[in-house]
């Protein structure tokens, strides 16, 4: 099995890019984030690898991280999430904002990708939520509130600030990460304009 490539990128393909090994070309299925992240052609790439073997293909998938691979592993755990629907998922959430989604139970932000409707963005969310903590850093902080808030337990300025910048657009666990940020700077205190205005700040860095 291949855990690894180390080599030159070749072309790029709609989703997929050719790894040129010692003039072996290699086909990686990657997502949309890898391939953004990856070089022009002619220029060095390393890139995590997993092999799934079938009867009639033997294909490769090509991450940045290992942590991508292994998220890679996880989502397909759950029934309904075949390879293509967790490379969906990891174009548009990166391991860090997947593991804070999952976390926070937001079902919103999963059902963002390709292929995901709100039935499986629901069976992910809730299979997944004891392993998200093992493959991202999930602040504790952005757990509880997002808990309180679902509750309806939240204080009012962090419950209010929460929903202001969930109505400008933002994703709730967006909004409850850069709030709990907030948080930290401004002390349990502060009123909800206060906590908006450094959670815009937040947000925009």
């Amino acid at each position: 099995m291949i855990g690894k490539l180390k080599g030159v990128i070749d072309s790029y393909g709609e989703d997929h890019v050719i790894l040129d090994v010692h003039g072996v070309g290699y086909v990686v299925q990657c997502s949309a984030k890898t391939l953004q992240a990856l070089p022009q052609a002619g220029e060095a790439a390393v890139l995590s690898i997993e092999t799934q073997v079938r009867e009639d293909a033997i294909r490769l998938f090509g991450f940045r991280t290992d942590a991508e691979r292994e998220w890679f592993r996880l989502l397909q755990t759950v029934q309904g999430v075949g390879s293509k629907v967790a490379l969906g998922i990891l174009s548009i959430l990166d391991p860090g904002n997947l593991a804070t989604a999952i976390g926070t139970q937001d079902k919103a932000m999963v059902a963002r990708a390709p292929g995901v409707g709100p039935k499986l963005a629901a069976r992910i969310v809730a299979e997944l939520k004891d392993k998200a903590p093992v493959f991202g850093a999930v602040d504790p902080l952005v757990v509880r509130l997002a808990g309180q808030i679902e509750e309806r337990g939240a204080p009012r300025p962090v419950a209010d600030a929460v929903s202001a910048l969930v109505n400008l657009g933002y994703p709730q666990a967006q909004a409850s990460a850069a709030v709990a940020a907030a948080l930290r700077v401004a002390g349990d205190a502060a009123e909800a304009p206060q906590l908006i205005r450094l959670g815009l700040k937040e947000m925009a860095k």
